[in-house]
C-alpha cells in the first residue's frame, strides 16, 4: 500500500491548480502565438489571448492593460511585437516581467531571434526575474514567405529582399509552437535556452526555388540593398522609424552569423525539425495559389 504524505498531497494539489490556471499568450493572434494557443486549448488548458482585440485588451504601449490581462495567469508565452530585438524592447519586457511576478505568474516562455544583440538584452531581462523561464531563440521563419512581408512577392513572382547569397536554416513555426507548448506544460524546461533551426541551410534563392517547384510557378529572387528594402516598406505604408529599425535588424542577422544549425527542437521535443521542402509542399496549394 502506498502512503501519501501531506507534502505529496500538497504537491499534487499545486500541480493540479497550475494546470487549471490560465496561460496568457501574448501575440496570441500572430504567427506563433495563434499556434501556441490552439495547441494549449486542444490539451484542455485555459488560454487567454493577449492582444488589442482581446478581452481584456492588451497593449504593449499601455501599461494599464498589463495587470488585468495577467490576472489569475500561471504562465505566459511572450512574443514581443514588433520584435524582441528592437530598441526599447528589453526595457519593456523587463517591466512586464516584474508586473507578471507581482501578479503571481510562475512560468514564462520568451521567443527571441538568433544573432540579435537587442534580443539578448530582452533574454537577460527575463533571466534576471524570479520566474521559471525558458527562452526559444529562433532562426528565420519559413512562414515569412506565406504569412508575412514576403508573401506578396511570392504571389507576384518576384521576391525582392536584402539577403544576398547568405544561407539560413529556416524554421517552421509549427516546430516553434511545439517547443513553446512543451516548455509551458511539461517539467524539465525551466532555465533552458532552446536555439531552434530547421535541419539544413538554404540561401534565399534556393528557398524560393523550392517554393516555385512546389507551387508550379516561376518565382524569382531579386537581391536588393537594405536601403532599397527600407524604401519599399515606406512606399507600402510602413513608418520611416519601423522601416529603419527592421532594415537595421535584417542587416545584422543576415550577415552570415546565423549560417549554422542548432539542435533546440531535438532537445526540447525529441524529434527532428520539419524540412523547408515539407513546409513548401504543404503551403503551395493554399496561400500561394491565390
Amino acid at each position: 500500500m502506498v502512503r501519501l504524505t501531506t507534502r505529496d498531497f500538497n504537491r499534487g494539489m499545486t500541480q493540479n491548480t497550475q494546470q487549471q490556471r490560465t496561460t496568457l499568450v501574448l501575440g496570441g493572434t500572430g504567427k506563433t502565438g495563434r499556434r501556441v494557443a490552439e495547441r494549449l486549448a486542444a490539451r484542455g488548458r485555459p488560454v487567454r489571448i493577449g492582444s488589442r482585440s482581446g478581452a481584456p485588451p492588451f497593449d504593449w504601449e499601455d501599461r494599464t492593460t498589463w495587470e488585468p490581462v495577467l490576472r489569475d495567469a500561471a504562465s505566459v508565452y511572450l512574443a514581443y511585437y514588433p520584435d524582441a530585438g528592437f530598441p526599447g524592447a528589453a526595457d519593456t519586457i523587463r517591466a512586464f516581467t516584474r508586473t507578471a511576478e507581482r501578479s503571481g505568474v510562475e512560468r514564462m516562455v520568451l521567443l527571441t531571434g538568433r544573432g540579435e544583440e537587442g534580443a539578448q538584452r530582452s533574454e537577460q531581462a527575463v533571466r534576471e526575474s524570479g520566474l521559471a523561464w525558458t527562452i526559444v531563440r529562433s532562426s528565420f521563419f519559413a512562414q515569412n514567405f506565406s504569412e508575412d512581408f514576403l508573401v506578396e512577392g511570392v504571389r507576384s513572382g518576384a521576391v525582392a529582399f536584402p539577403a544576398g547569397d547568405v544561407a539560413e536554416p529556416f524554421i517552421d513555426i509549427e516546430d516553434i509552437a511545439d517547443v513553446a507548448v512543451a516548455a509551458l506544460t511539461e517539467h524539465g524546461h525551466a532555465g533552458r535556452l532552446y536555439e531552434v533551426t530547421g535541419p539544413r541551410l538554404l540561401t534565399f534563392a534556393e528557398a524560393i526555388a523550392e517554393i516555385a517547384g512546389a507551387s508550379g510557378r516561376r518565382i524569382d529572387y531579386l537581391p536588393i540593398s537594405p536601403e532599397e528594402f527600407a524604401s519599399a516598406l515606406t512606399e507600402h505604408g510602413a513608418s520611416v522609424g519601423f522601416a529603419t529599425q527592421l532594415t537595421d535588424l535584417l542587416r545584422t542577422v543576415l550577415d552570415g552569423r546565423n549560417t549554422h544549425l542548432a539542435d533546440g527542437v531535438q532537445r526540447a521535443v525529441g524529434r527532428e525539425p520539419r524540412d523547408f521542402a515539407d513546409y513548401a509542399r504543404d503551403t503551395a496549394a493554399g496561400v500561394w495559389a491565390s
